[in-house]
């Protein structure tokens, strides 16, 4: 027990990178795209940005703000391009084309120097047509669709009340008032 809580400990410390995970979900065919980012105040001269799949296989490189496909896997030739515009700001998203089932799984983007690595699990679901009745919508933005009907709901059902509060309101003073008048003494609202 003790030597394995000193080699977590040791991998623990050992580990000078900064990581994050994402989840992602697209259909098949589709495109999506793959966020990464490092710092602002980088160099282009010194960044290596290194996208890989879930086997470790070469899905984009970028040496020295140049893109590299030299020794990019066949599978993503043609599918993975870059936003170069983009890459001064930090940004070193990649985007995925003609999504495949086999493209599910964990995509990582490591960045050098500032050793940071992002993790995106991408899940592909199945295209509306094969899902037959589902809609979009509802594959989508299920959650989403929930919260706002919800959001809805509440609204609704805060007018209502403080409409049927306000009619109770309004029925008290009156009848207040008929029997004040009824009594001879008469009251304002």
């Amino acid at each position: 027990r003790y030597i394995h809580a000193t080699k977590c400990l040791q991998s623990f410390f050992s580990v000078s990178s900064v990581s994050l995970q994402v989840t992602i979900e697209a259909v098949i065919g589709g495109s999506v795209v793959l966020p990464c980012s490092a710092e602002h105040d980088l160099t282009l001269q010194d960044t290596e940005v290194h996208w890989r799949d879930k086997d470790s296989k070469i899905v984009f490189d970028i040496i020295k703000g140049k893109d590299t496909v030299a020794e990019q896997d066949p599978q993503y030739k043609n599918r993975a391009e870059t936003f170069p515009d983009e890459y001064l700001r930090g940004n070193f998203s990649l985007k995925l084309n003609n999504l495949q089932h086999t493209d599910t799984g964990k995509f990582s983007c490591f960045t050098t120097p500032s050793n940071e690595q992002k993790t995106i699990q991408l899940i592909i679901n199945e295209s509306t047509a094969e899902k037959g009745n589902k809609s979009t919508e509802q594959e989508n933005q299920g959650p989403k669709t929930q919260s706002v009907w919800m959001m809805i709901f509440i609204c609704v059902f805060l007018l209502l009340a403080s409409i049927v509060l306000s009619v109770a309101y309004f029925m008290f003073k009156w009848r207040n008032r008929a029997q004040a008048a009824s009594e001879g003494t008469v009251t304002n609202f």
